[in-house]
């Protein structure tokens, strides 16, 4: 019993409702998981206040990235590198195409997938995502400190172990 007294944050009084309205955890207070996904939401808020763009989606910057570094990069193997199945992409590929800043090529030797690349405009977005990528980093960096390499290492561990 003294164990879960312990794990259990003391936001505030009131049943159900802590200091600032957070609800109380229980459980989920010491879950990998879901401290991953809120570390996740906060950087991406963080990025996108780098950017400055309203509209910028979760996950633009990544596939914008992989395509330039991969110049006729198919889908599937696009979703392999960002780590996103297909329902997931298809809508990031959608509006990435409607808003002109990648364009579908052919693969010849394959009429069933098609190639993907970076429309001019599309290198113009990501060299401005790019430098907010890296001043982002750099607040990353200085938040983590000497532990950055452990953090990607553990990370990455992670991803090998349930993916």
């Amino acid at each position: 019993m003294e164990d879960r007294a312990k794990s259990k944050p003391n936001f505030g009084t009131k049943p159900g409702v802590g200091v600032d309205d957070r609800p109380h955890l229980g459980p989920l207070d010491q879950a990998i998981g879901f401290h991953l996904r809120l570390a996740q939401n906060a950087s991406f808020k963080a990025f996108k206040r780098h950017t400055g763009e309203a509209d910028l989606r979760p996950g633009w910057y990544a596939v914008l990235n992989i395509i330039h570094h991969n110049p006729g990069i198919t889908p599937i193997a696009l979703s392999r590198g960002c780590g996103r199945d297909k329902s997931t992409i298809t809508p990031v590929l959608r509006d990435l195409l409607r808003d002109g800043l990648i364009r579908r090529g052919t693969i010849p030797t394959d009429k069933r997938s098609y190639a993907l690349f970076l429309t001019e405009a599309g290198e113009e977005r990501l060299t401005h995502l790019a430098v907010c990528a890296a001043a982002h980093d750099a607040e990353l960096d200085a938040i983590v400190g000497d532990k950055k390499d452990e953090l990607i290492r553990l990370l990455r561990r992670i991803v090998t172990v349930l993916d």
